[in-house]
C-alpha cells in the first residue's frame, strides 16, 4: 500500500505534512482514494460527509463512512440535509452540499474529472475559463492523477467502496460524457485523449492567467465607467473579456454564469453603436446613453457589475 501510495502521491498536490485539512468523503472510490492519501501525505484529516438522502442507500453510505473514520482514527462529521426531488436536482444537490461543507473542503476530482468538466463546458459554449477547470484549484489536490490508478490503490487497501448508482445514469450529461462521449474520442483519437485534454487545459490556464495580467486594470471598471467612445479602442478580445465578466450573473445556488457569446456580441455592438440597446438574460437590458453603458434590470438601473 505504501509503495503505490508513494507513486500516487508523486502527483497530488496537498499541502505540506502536518497541515491541517477537511476531506469531502462520500464513500466512493475516489473520496475513498483522496482519504487514504491525505493520511499517507501526513496531513491532520477531518472528514465530512454529506447525505442528501436522495437514494434510498444514502443512509448507510453514511454509516460506512462514519465506521471507516473510526477505524483510521479520523474525525468525522456527517451533515444531515434534505433536497427535494425535482427540476434542477444536481444543482440544488450541489449548493446544499456546498452549504454544508467547510470552506475549501478538499475534494476527490482527479484527472479524469478534469477532461469530463472540460467537454461539458465546450458543449457549453464556454469560453477560456470553462476549457481550463480545476488547473489551480487548491481544493481538487488529485487532479493530476488517473481515476483507474486511484480505484486500483483503494482496491489494493482492501476497502470495498460505495457505490453511487446515479452514476450509471444516463440521462445526466456527465455521465453520457463519461461512459459516452470520452470512450469513443479515445477511439477515434487512437489514444487516451484524457491527460491530452487535461494538458490542453493548462496551456489554456496559463494563457488566460496572462491576459488577466494584461486587463487588470480593466477589474476596477465597472460598467458605466468607461467612455463608449474609449471602449472602440479597446481590441475586440479584451473588450469582450471585460463586458463578460462585467455582464455575467449569479444564480440562486451562487453559481456565476458569464453572458452568452451571443449576448457578448450584441453588447459589443451597443458599444460600437451598431444598436442603441439590447436584452440580455434575467430581463436585463444593456443601453448607451451619454456613450456610457447602463444596465437595466426591471425597475432597477445597474451600473455597475454585482
Amino acid at each position: 500500500m505504501r509503495l503505490n501510495a508513494a507513486g500516487l502521491l508523486e502527483t497530488c498536490v496537498f499541502p505540506p505534512a502536518g497541515s491541517a485539512a477537511t476531506l469531502a468523503v462520500s464513500g466512493g472510490p475516489d473520496s475513498l482514494g483522496l482519504l487514504l492519501l491525505a493520511l499517507e501525505a501526513g496531513l491532520s484529516v477531518e472528514v465530512h460527509h454529506v447525505d442528501h438522502h436522495a437514494r434510498a442507500t444514502s443512509v448507510e453510505d453514511a454509516h460506512f463512512v462514519a465506521a471507516l473514520c473510526d477505524a483510521l482514527r479520523v474525525p468525522c462529521v456527517v451533515h444531515d440535509v434534505t433536497v427535494s426531488a425535482g427540476s434542477n436536482f444536481e444543482a440544488r444537490a450541489r449548493a446544499a452540499r456546498r452549504g454544508a461543507l467547510p470552506e475549501g473542503a478538499l475534494t476527490g476530482h482527479t484527472m479524469d474529472d478534469l477532461a469530463e468538466t472540460v467537454l461539458l463546458n465546450m458543449v457549453r459554449g464556454a469560453g477560456l475559463d470553462g476549457l481550463s477547470p480545476m488547473v489551480d484549484d487548491p481544493t481538487k489536490p488529485l487532479r493530476r492523477v488517473r481515476r483507474q490508478d486511484l480505484h486500483s490503490f483503494v482496491d489494493g487497501a482492501g476497502l470495498e467502496a460505495r457505490h453511487d448508482e446515479s452514476n450509471d445514469d444516463l440521462a445526466y450529461r456527465r455521465n453520457r460524457v463519461r461512459h459516452e462521449l470520452l470512450p469513443l474520442l479515445c477511439e477515434v483519437a487512437d489514444r487516451d485523449v484524457v491527460p491530452l485534454l487535461a494538458r490542453q487545459a493548462e496551456v489554456i490556464y496559463d494563457e488566460r492567467r496572462w491576459l488577466d495580467e494584461l486587463v487588470a486594470v480593466d477589474r476596477a471598471r465597472a460598467l458605466g465607467d468607461v467612455d463608449c467612445r474609449v471602449l472602440r479602442g479597446w481590441p475586440r478580445a479584451r473588450l469582450r473579456r471585460w463586458l463578460r465578466t462585467r455582464l455575467a450573473t449569479l444564480d440562486e445556488f451562487g453559481d456565476e454564469h458569464p453572458p452568452s457569446a451571443a449576448e457578448v456580441e450584441r453588447a459589443v455592438a451597443v458599444v460600437t453603436g451598431e444598436a442603441v440597446a439590447t436584452e440580455l438574460s434575467g430581463g436585463r437590458r444593456l443601453a448607451r446613453r451619454a456613450q456610457h453603458l447602463v444596465l437595466e434590470n426591471g425597475s432597477a438601473t445597474l451600473t455597475k457589475h454585482g
